[in-house]
């Protein structure tokens, strides 16, 4: 058998895009960025854009996650055509409100042959590891250890359903095919070519009834009709193992844009909280307080910035329009945003630059507004009830100074 499954070609007939966060936390800029992205292609294209909550990790679920998100989202502009929140066709859009939906099709690529049953213990796997890292190797559940652990391929039938009627705890494991090529294509980054040998056999659900991420974003992708997949760089090695699962399914694949990592200021890597921290600026978009540890974290909206002025500096963060211009308003992103001129190496965030951008947004606003910003703040922060042509004032002498 070269590779389960065939093609059913079917007609997308719109642009569906969705921005799919887990509620394990404070909304990340970098994850607003990839919502903003999907929002202004979805817009520039007459297309929906979905909010869908993926908890399906009930182990890292931080309780008010998820409300912290969608206000963070709200605030920055980036409104949704389906979710939980304003309806639509496709719901619910949380995962775990859809998981009665997903043992169907784990079943049916066991039935199809192109996953198995493996009972091997995290206990057993950790052994394995063990004993690979002191002979320096790298112990991974692949096409070649598959054929000598405890798994539906190397043991007989009646063992399997044995340990099945014995509630014994299990894995399903999605069963990569050896040495094939898999090459796909990537809107922004171009051909990619994979060896399935150097894949892992992912585990696509556990006996415990919940899916794991892998297939339960398969899933909801394809049920609700999803076009186009833009989501971050740490996601394109899930790639391969996305478009095997399709063609197991005998789906039609939606196209895949991996977006560029945001990079600290100094120095190399992705940009942290610890950066913020050491270097006094947020890395959320509103302030957060860990409900576990108490632990805060600063927001652009408590910090003064205006939404428009964070969202500009996101979306160049990035992507370039391919001329001089560098402030939009979000109308003026739309138009002119397209994944083609997004940058494939990782955009490395400018603190001052983003000030820079909260004046130039500061500038451009009527002093009317601005007090009234003013007046709220005062109201908000420390308790003052300041009359509004007062906070105009305050707000026009303010900005002659800057």
């Amino acid at each position: 058998m070269y590779f389960c499954g065939h093609n059913k070609q079917s007609i997308m007939k719109e642009v569906r895009v969705r921005f799919a966060p887990s509620p394990t936390g404070p909304l990340h800029i970098g994850g607003v960025r990839t919502a903003l992205y999907n929002y202004l292609f979805a817009k520039k294209n007459g297309g929906k854009m979905i909010l869908r909550i993926e908890d399906t990790d009930q182990t890292r679920f931080v309780p008010g996650a998820e409300q912290y998100i969608v206000e963070s989202l709200d605030w920055c502009g980036i409104k949704f055509d389906e979710s939980d929140y304003v309806g639509g066709e496709f719901g619910p859009y949380k995962q775990s409100n859809r998981k009665h939906l997903y043992k169907q099709y784990s079943d049916e690529l066991l039935a199809k042959g192109c996953a198995y049953i493996a009972f091997d213990t995290a206990e057993e796997l950790d052994k394995y590891r063990k004993e690979a890292e002191a002979n320096k190797q790298t112990f991974i559940y692949n096409c070649q250890s598959r054929k000598h652990l405890r798994n539906s391929l190397t043991m007989s039938k009646e063992e399997v359903d044995k340990l099945m009627a014995d509630g014994t705890p299990y894995t399903v494991r999605f069963m990569i095919p050896e040495d094939r090529e898999i090459v796909m294509h990537d809107l922004i980054r171009g051909e990619v070519k994979v060896q399935t040998n150097t894949l892992d056999d992912k585990v696509l659900f556990k006996s415990d009834g919940m899916p794991t991420y892998h297939l339960a974003n398969i899933v909801d992708d394809h049920l609700m009709q999803i076009s186009h997949v833009i989501r971050g760089e740490e996601w394109l090695p899930s790639m391969p193992l996305h478009v095997m699962l399709y063609e197991a399914f005998g789906w039609e694949a939606p196209q895949f844009a991996h977006l560029p990592l945001l990079l600290k200021p100094d120095g190399n890597g992705k940009l942290s909280k610890r950066d913020g921290d050491r270097l006094g600026f947020p890395v959320f978009p509103m302030y957060w307080v860990d409900p576990k540890t108490g632990d805060t974290a600063m927001g652009y909206k408590q910090s003064g910035y205006y939404p428009e002025a964070f969202i500009n500096m996101l979306a160049l963060l990035g992507w370039n329009p391919g001329t001089e211009q560098e402030i939009f308003t979000m109308d003026e992103l739309i138009q002119a945003f397209s994944l083609e001129r997004c940058s494939k190496s990782g955009a490395k965030f400018n603190v001052e630059k983003t000030k820079w951008f909260n004046h130039e947004w500061l500038m451009r606003k009527s002093n009317e507004e601005v007090g009234k910003d003013y007046q709220a703040w005062l109201k908000a922060e420390k308790g003052i009830d300041a009359p509004l042509d007062f906070a105009v004032k305050v707000a026009g002498l303010v900005k002659d100074l800057l």
